[in-house]
């Protein structure tokens, strides 16, 4: 499997979409990758989402699909069985931590504090969620964040829209940055896949720095 930072790399905006059908799927997902976005992270948080991820992961190749809200050693399961190529978490916990390892999934926990940060470098993470990324103080506190964890990446995520984007992509220390704004609820329930595929070809057109070596 590719390692999350060669996932994260591939755009600079990963996609979080939710989805109530998963018929909505194939189509959605066809859409972002013609906008030249290369991964979708498709949340838990309905019943369609496992049967999403199949249907991309079977229909799609092309781009990469991950599972989003992944808060159990059942999730990351069910996550593989669906053919999922990476998972997301919006915190961790230790177990979450040692089985995503252990599995081999491509795994991005998330963090809020230092503290959180450590512990996740501590279990051999160097790249993490920040979220929620606007709440906490946005690109300011990942400027913070640079100077005592020059080895750490992120991808923040949550209140991040098309504006904002630039500001967190221009730091040093951002591999991308996880978003809904460009796969709009209103737009899919629409099926106005076009519309889409115009959000993600602006999205793609926002380059990130290349990833940086630890010294």
């Amino acid at each position: 499997m590719e390692s999350i930072d060669v996932i994260l790399a591939a755009a600079p905006v990963l996609p979080v979409v939710t989805l109530a059908d998963a018929a909505q799927a194939v189509p959605l997902a066809r859409a972002l990758a013609a906008g030249g976005l290369a991964a979708i992270e498709v949340t838990m948080r309905t019943p369609a989402a496992l049967a999403a991820i199949s249907a991309i992961a079977a229909e799609v190749p092309q781009i990469r699909v991950g599972v989003g809200t992944a808060l159990s050693i059942a999730d990351l399961e069910a996550a593989m069985r669906a053919g999922a190529r990476f998972a997301v978490s919006p915190g961790f916990t230790p177990a979450l931590l040692g089985a995503a390892r252990w599995s081999g999934l491509p795994f991005l926990p998330a963090v809020a504090t230092a503290s959180e940060l450590m512990a996740v470098l501590d279990a051999g993470y160097s790249t993490a969620k920040l979220f929620p990324a606007r709440e906490l103080g946005g690109p300011a506190l990942l400027k913070a964040l640079a100077g005592p964890f020059p080895q750490a990446r992120f991808c923040p995520t949550g209140g991040i829209d098309a504006h904002s984007a630039a500001d967190y992509l221009a730091l040093a220390n951002v591999a991308c940055v996880g978003g809904s704004w460009v796969a709009p609820p209103a737009l899919i329930a629409a099926g106005d896949f076009a519309a889409i595929t115009a959000l993600a070809r602006a999205a793609a057109a926002l380059r990130p720095r290349p990833i940086r070596q630890p010294d």
